[in-house]
């Protein structure tokens, strides 16, 4: 697409002119840069809820002190995490573990977007529905789209996979996801990752017998996604868990 005079510091030409040491000189123009991250953006496929979500709205303010210091540390290490990717971070992927409107997909778009800015190109998919596609690719009469998931699943510099085990656990889908995080893991190639699930390695505690209510309450992440896939996402990720803080969405 042209951009021809949209830019007043380079007319659209992606170049502009600079004196260094009274020398004459072009480099490239910020423009060209702003371009790619919404180009890299909008093929991410993030939702509209979540288009604008970064750390500077994320909000921590809460008269809650439990949910503040929480919510602080999270966002605190997703920084460090997006400061030092990827060649600092000794795992390099993420996944967030915490209940129902505690943040962590805000979170982990904003980590996402992040990257994005800094020229690194990712895909989000909500968990379920990139199960849903990927039975669809079965179909012969169905969608190049896809037909694609599970290949770009695999394949994308950045995966975000939203709501981790939110689908009944068959030995398809536990043997699908194990493919998606063992291909990743021995391709280092990240993945962030939230769920609402329990798991011992955020800390959280044994599920009493008898326990009713909802998946997270129930399960551990392990057992809706099997015990591989589980054990790949320990070698690839660093936990941050908002468990323990209040569910904002109550209060809205």
């Amino acid at each position: 697409m042209s951009t021809e005079g949209s830019c007043p510091e380079c007319g659209g030409t992606g170049w502009r002119t600079v004196e260094r040491n009274g020398i004459p000189a072009v480099e490239r123009c910020g423009c060209v840069f702003e371009r790619r991250r919404q180009s890299l953006e909008e093929r991410a496929q993030i939702p509209p809820r979540y288009r604008e979500a970064s750390f500077d709205n994320f909000s921590i303010v809460t008269p809650n002190p439990v949910t503040s210091r929480i919510l602080s540390n999270a966002i605190t290490a997703a920084r460090a995490y997006v400061r030092n990717f990827p060649f600092g971070n000794r795992k390099p992927g993420l996944l967030f573990v915490g209940g129902t409107g505690t943040g962590k997909t805000h979170l982990a778009v904003a980590v996402l977007r992040a990257l994005i800015a800094r020229g690194h190109e990712g895909l989000f998919f909500l968990y379920q529905n990139l199960l849903e596609r990927i039975q669809r690719s079965y179909n012969k009469d169905s969608g190049a789209a896809d037909r694609e998931a599970y290949q770009s699943a695999l394949d994308c510099e950045i995966l975000l996979l939203d709501d981790l085990g939110a689908h009944r656990i068959t030995d398809w889908v536990e043997d699908t996801i194990t493919s998606i995080i063992t291909h990743r893991c021995n391709h280092n190639k990240p993945i962030i990752a939230t769920t609402n699930l329990r798991d011992p390695d955020a800390g959280d505690p044994p599920i009493p017998s008898g326990t009713a209510g909802e998946l997270a309450s129930r399960y551990y992440l392990e057992e809706r996604i099997g015990s591989r896939a589980r054990s790949r996402l320990s070698e690839m990720c660093q936990i941050i868990s908002t468990r323990g803080a209040e569910d904002y969405r109550r209060g809205s």
